[in-house]
């Protein structure tokens, strides 16, 4: 390592806002982020909408864009707007993969993903979309399998999405054409595991889906009021699997011959129920018992290096030229970690959707074993184990780049628990107490950011828990170097690399947005 290295700390879900009712960044005890603050260079950068490749500045910035832009300097447009684009363009329903899944006119097609308009992992629109076009384009028998959000939208929303497309589908059914609920369940139990975390959330979702397993119901709605009823408080996310039934029998378990899209745009809680209707019978996560000759698309593909799924309707954002790139060129070594629940955010939309290392020999990933709990109970999370690794990183002096997710603002924050949210803040205002000192003896430049807003908005308008993520800015604090950072004028994420280059001593991309740093 020649040069003074860089430690980037990604504070996921910290907001700013000087509201204090419902701010659990404000009603927090964080003595080293209040003084890191007040003492050092720092501004407001945007997170969220069009800072982040987002349709609208109504959009919502999440984990994902925001590490694709933090990671690539650019803004590309991201899942959202790309699949908005293409529906409006149609040119989703002329592509190959939609006019393959929708020749057999016979066969039932299968939608299933997120039912919300939280736009963060799909959007109700497209499913819409999707089933009006069905019908168009003249498939005779369509099953929707839809999972509950209560994380991106407010808590207890279901029914209000589910009866907007029943809707829809009662005005399109007919003697051609008939559209229905199948099966569905909360996001955080059916279907809509990441990074390997849970398994059995998966299996779940393919006993739900396609063994038509589960807790019966004569319709989606008695469903939602069935689990309603049980604990009037139970948020979406966590709505047991549930199955609509005919004469005793499940209305459309998935069967050979069937088409199937998971019409969730985002890729990381797609992967692994495509990995589970795609993988050859060497797949070993659970026993699928039954595993069907489909037709299986998404509506992007998740994973580009390792083609999940083989299939697609919308061709997902080509990001070149990302910082890791850039540093490998400059031969400058890096060291990335978090805990599960976050890993992949500082590795693979870091690097621009690749799941493997872009050097091996210049690339160090570290993931911490996240707790097997719900994360309210242990809001602390694994912020002491991920800086005891990177104090020891820092100490090598092997690295000339660092960065680091604290999970603990957004993971905690989506629970809805303030206290623990307050807690989870600082943890990780403890966690940035021990990395001072190192981040001093090592002659470092510490770079305090966060990619979104979550715990800094925990009550809606209205007074009510509010799980999603907010739409305020984010900060960025520079430690430990002496530099004037630009005051006018906007900045968001994507600036973030070419400062880190700047810091580094290198050349930024020429294709980066310009650095925070003023000369």
């Amino acid at each position: 390592m020649s040069k003074k290295p860089v430690v980037l700390v990604v504070m996921d879900g910290v907001g700013l806002s000087d509201t204090v009712e419902g701010n659990a960044v404000k009603q927090a005890y964080t003595p080293t982020l209040d003084n890191l603050m007040k003492t050092c260079p720092n501004i407001e950068i945007k997170a969220h909408g069009d800072a982040v490749g987002l349709p609208t500045d109504d959009d919502m910035g999440n984990s994902e864009v925001g590490h694709n832009a933090l990671g690539s300097g650019q803004i590309y447009s991201q899942g959202a707007k790309l699949v908005g684009e293409s529906i409006e363009n149609n040119s989703l329903f002329e592509s190959p993969t939609w006019k393959w899944l929708v020749e057999e006119k016979s066969n039932t097609l299968h939608l299933i993903g997120l039912l919300s308009d939280g736009n963060v992992h799909a959007h109700i629109k497209h499913v819409e979309a999707l089933i009006k076009q069905a019908k168009k384009d003249g498939v005779k028998r369509l099953a929707l399998h839809a999972l509950q959000d209560g994380r991106d939208v407010e808590q207890q929303s279901a029914l209000i999405y589910i009866n907007q497309v029943q809707e829809l589908m009662d005005s399109l059914n007919d003697d051609t054409f008939e559209a229905f609920f199948a099966s569905g369940g909360g996001r955080m139990l059916v279907t809509m595991d990441r990074y390997d975390a849970d398994w059995g959330m998966v299996e779940r979702g393919w006993n739900t889906h396609v063994l038509g397993e589960g807790q019966r119901f004569d319709s989606a709605v008695s469903a939602i009021e069935h689990f309603r009823n049980e604990d009037p408080s139970l948020s979406d996310q966590y709505i047991p699997a549930w199955v609509v039934e005919k004469d005793g029998e499940a209305i459309a378990p998935i069967q050979d011959g069937d088409a199937v899209i998971f019409f969730n745009f985002r890729g990381d809680r797609a992967l692994e129920i495509s990995k589970a209707f795609t993988t050859d019978a060497s797949f070993d996560k659970f026993d699928r018992v039954r595993v069907p000759d489909v037709k299986y698309a998404g509506m992007l593909q998740y994973d580009g290096d390792l083609k999940i799924p083989e299939h697609f309707l919308v061709e997902p954002p080509h990001i070149e030229n990302t910082l890791t790139e850039t540093l490998i060129a400059n031969n400058l070594s890096s060291f990335a970690i978090s805990e599960t629940q976050k890993y992949g955010h500082v590795t693979y939309f870091w690097n621009g959707n690749k799941q493997e290392k872009l050097s091996s020999t210049l690339e160090t990933w570290v993931e911490i074993k996240g707790d097997d709990v719900t994360f309210d109970q242990r809001p602390w999370m694994k912020s002491a184990e991920i800086t005891d690794e990177v104090i020891k990183a820092l100490d090598s002096k092997e690295y000339d780049f660092i960065r680091i997710n604290f999970p603990n603002g957004d993971m905690v924050g989506h629970t809805g628990d303030m206290l623990a949210t307050i807690i989870s803040m600082e943890s990780v205002d403890l966690a940035l107490s021990r990395l001072l000192p190192a981040v001093k003896r090592n002659e470092a430049t510490l770079i305090v950011l966060a990619d979104h807003g979550n715990a800094d908005e925990m009550l809606d308008k209205k007074g009510n828990v509010k799980t999603a993520h907010s739409l305020n800015p984010v900060p960025f604090i520079v430690y430990n170097r002496d530099v004037e950072l630009k005051q006018e004028g906007t900045y968001g994420l994507a600036n973030v690399a070419a400062t880190v280059a700047d810091l580094l001593d290198i050349e930024p991309h020429q294709n980066w947005l310009p650095s925070l740093i003023k000369k």
